[in-house]
């Protein structure tokens, strides 16, 4: 057999594992010799994933769970033997609710995102205006938009559904996905079912209707499904730690820092401060604004690209309270905050009640988000003022004025990237250059989607992408 293929994979988050792990399948299958390197800066693998479990809580401090439409993740725990421990969200509290004019209002039954699929929920509802009612009903006969070469959320929703639509439901559910102000995200590049249904059916609640009653047919007498969002019995860290046990001995170093890479003789070379690691074929799965610094003596057109994708900064404050502390009990996995009511936390999920085994019994667990794009100063605050104005937030909205027992607050500076207007259109130009540079792949969340399925798709495809079938590496570029 041939010398060992070496392969770096720069980045240890999930993206970075899920192409490690990729990557030591392959070689598996074809019974090939291997030389595996897996480089993370930081003194432990996950990146904004990781699990505190003290006193019986369990704590995230970035992703509680994923999404189960999108199969990379469910695919990989399954490989990963860790089905029996997934958990879905708990069925009698799957509600949200909205805060408007300082009280919260669940999101009408059929609210899916964007738009209703019922109609009489919608009429009930006191979170819209009749006048807001109306216009989201007028996209029954409104005709299509016209063509055009990307759209922002905020236009589309506007243009379909009004601007109700967008400032109470769109903005605050989506921006607790995206962290990002919809009037800037691409709608093509974050939403492209909702695109696609008006070009096919012209109405979207329409469409959502149709589509409703497919899926109700097609899981008629199925059996048992996923809820829509999954964790894991003992929180995120599982799938971490799984991933890193199921490397082999001395792939994973830690504490290493790429400082420069170069391309010569075919070869990537990195620089780790001290040392130099040599590699035939080289997976970045750092953010797009790193990739771009080691990537700016390879390619200056590549990594001014890259460049271009902007993120945003947000926090987690986490906060147990005793079940006593709550005036009334909570209801639902929690709720948005839409910009329009000026306060200063975007969401907050009740952890305790969206997944079992978060709080030991006679406890709550909350947690509130701060920052994005659309709050950046508040993400500037000190520790001690943003732990001090969730719980005036909490005090004003769920009417909670004791001490917590236990608090803690996650900070994730430039995590979340912004998928702006013309986004797929820079993907396309960032493939074009990386088909350009041999042997390179590139992964994460900053090309075609932020949820933990998503990096874990692209870390598998840039892995394929550079393990041909035949055992050589391929000449091959990242497919996103």
């Amino acid at each position: 057999m041939g010398a060992p293929t070496r392969i770096a994979v720069v980045g240890g988050g999930v993206a970075g594992l899920a192409a490690a792990h990729r990557i030591v399948e392959l070689a598996h299958g074809i019974g090939r010799r291997l030389d595996l390197t897996l480089l993370e800066a930081a003194p432990r693998l996950g990146g904004s994933i990781a699990t505190e479990r003290t006193d019986g809580f369990v704590i995230e401090t970035g992703p509680d769970s994923f999404i189960s439409e999108k199969p990379a993740a469910l695919r990989l725990a399954e490989r990963l033997d860790l089905r029996s421990r997934l958990i879905g969200t708990r069925d009698a509290d799957r509600r949200t609710f909205v805060v408007h004019a300082g009280r919260l209002h669940p999101l009408p039954e059929g609210f899916l995102l964007l738009a209703p699929t019922r109609l009489a929920p919608l009429a009930a509802s006191g979170l819209f205006s009749w006048p807001g009612k109306l216009r989201m009903a007028l996209d029954l006969v409104l005709p299509r938009g016209p063509e055009r070469a990307d759209e922002s959320l905020g236009s589309f929703v506007t243009r379909r559904l009004g601007r109700e639509a967008l400032e109470r439901v769109a903005q605050p559910l989506l921006g607790g996905i995206y962290t990002a102000d919809p009037d800037d995200l691409s709608l093509a590049a974050t939403m492209p079912r909702f695109l696609e249904m008006e070009r096919r059916e012209r109405s979207v609640i329409r469409a959502m209707w149709r589509q409703q009653r497919q899926a109700a047919t097609a899981h008629t007498g199925s059996g048992a499904r996923w809820s829509l969002f999954v964790s894991f019995d003992d929180g995120m860290q599982t799938l971490v730690d799984r991933l890193a046990q199921s490397l082999p001995e001395g792939v994973v170093r830690l504490r290493s820092a790429v400082k420069t890479l170069v391309r010569a003789d075919d070869v990537w070379r990195l620089d780790l401060d001290g040392s130099t690691l040599e590699a035939d074929g080289l997976i970045l799965a750092t953010p797009a604004h790193a990739s771009s610094a080691l990537l700016a003596s390879t390619d200056a057109k590549l990594a001014g690209e890259l460049a271009e994708i902007r993120y945003a900064s947000s926090a987690t404050v986490t906060l147990a309270f005793r079940q006593s502390s709550l005036p009334r009990p909570l209801e639902g996995f929690g709720f948005v905050v839409p910009l329009v009511e000026a306060r200063g936390i975007i969401a907050s999920t009740y952890s305790s009640l969206k997944y079992a085994g978060r709080a030991p019994a006679g406890y709550v667990l909350l947690r509130a988000f701060v920052g994005g794009a659309l709050q950046a100063d508040r993400f500037a605050d000190d520790d001690t003022a943003m732990i001090a104005n969730v719980r005036r937030e909490l005090s004003a909205l769920l009417g909670i004025n004791d001490e917590p027992v236990l608090t803690r607050l996650h900070r994730h500076p430039h995590a979340m990237p912004q998928y702006r207007v013309g986004h797929l259109e820079r993907i396309a130009r960032i493939r074009a250059r990386v088909q350009t540079v041999n042997r390179l792949a590139l992964c994460g969340n900053a090309y075609s989607g932020v949820g933990i399925p998503d990096c874990i798709r692209s870390g598998e495809e840039a892995a394929e992408a550079l393990c041909s079938a035949g055992g050589e590496l391929s000449v091959l570029s990242s497919q996103f």
